[in-house]
């Protein structure tokens, strides 16, 4: 008699264990910034100077850099618009004498304007996501805070970057009802990746799959990389491979894999 209301209690619970194992798989079945995330990416350290990132921004093709430490954690960007305004360049326009007077940041945009090192001119309040976050909540806080790019980060490492671009070209590829990432298809994205990475350097290729097609994006350095990506994707087990990479000029090819 004493045991009987306990027992009824968890049957009543049930129910409530079950809608929250169907809401976790639910939320595992949504595209989420793993699917679409750019895997292979350009960063730069903190003590590197502007002149580097620059050169590393037109070496990658890119417009802005994660900035690392020594253990390889993000703790910043640095991006095109950081640039800008240098003295070198002479496009350090001072402001009216008023706005200088008001301006609580006078000085940092001095610094900022004639620094020679990356940490010196770069957003420290970085907006990141993790490996699991919704596709949709990735898209809400590149809005949010007028972004093109987030970095992935695992344990505070960066292990990949998706940007405006990654979710145009699920978009392009979706389906005018979105389905369900399955895990078949993430999967499948992971052994291409994989594969991508024994066959050499291609930086600049990223991967999505849709119901087990598997889509090439990005620069690759020749039509015979383009043919051997494609083998590669279908030797993982593609139902269908759709090539959407386009060959580089070979001016931006030869720092491939820096």
């Amino acid at each position: 008699m004493v045991l009987r209301p306990r027992i009824r209690a968890l049957t009543r619970i049930k129910p409530a264990v079950r809608a929250g194992a169907m809401m976790s798989i639910h939320k595992e079945k949504r595209v989420q910034a793993q699917d679409v995330m750019t895997g292979a990416v350009a960063t730069i350290p903190a003590g590197a100077t502007v002149q580097e990132a620059a050169q590393r921004m037109i070496e990658r093709g890119v417009s802005a850099l994660p900035v690392v430490d020594e253990e390889d954690r993000v703790v910043g960007i640095v991006s095109e618009g950081d640039l800008v305004r240098r003295a070198e360049l002479g496009t350090d326009v001072p402001a009216s004498w008023w706005l200088q007077a008001l301006a609580k940041d006078a000085a940092r945009d001095y610094v900022k304007t004639r620094a020679r090192a990356v940490a010196d001119v770069m957003t420290r309040r970085v907006v990141s996501v993790r490996r699991a976050t919704p596709l949709q909540d990735v898209a809400r806080l590149l809005e949010k805070h007028r972004v093109k790019r987030v970095p992935v980060l695992a344990a505070g490492r960066l292990v990949g970057v998706v940007s405006r671009a990654d979710l145009v070209r699920r978009l392009a590829v979706s389906r005018a009802r979105p389905a369900p990432q399955s895990g078949g298809d993430r999967a499948l994205r992971g052994r291409v990746l994989e594969r991508l990475k024994e066959e050499g350097d291609v930086p600049y290729v990223n991967v999505t799959v849709e119901q087990g097609t598997v889509h090439l994006w990005g620069g690759v350095a020749s039509a015979a990389q383009q043919k051997a990506l494609r083998a590669a994707a279908k030797a993982r087990g593609a139902r269908e491979v759709e090539d959407h990479t386009f060959v580089m000029p070979s001016r931006l090819t030869g720092p491939l894999g820096r």
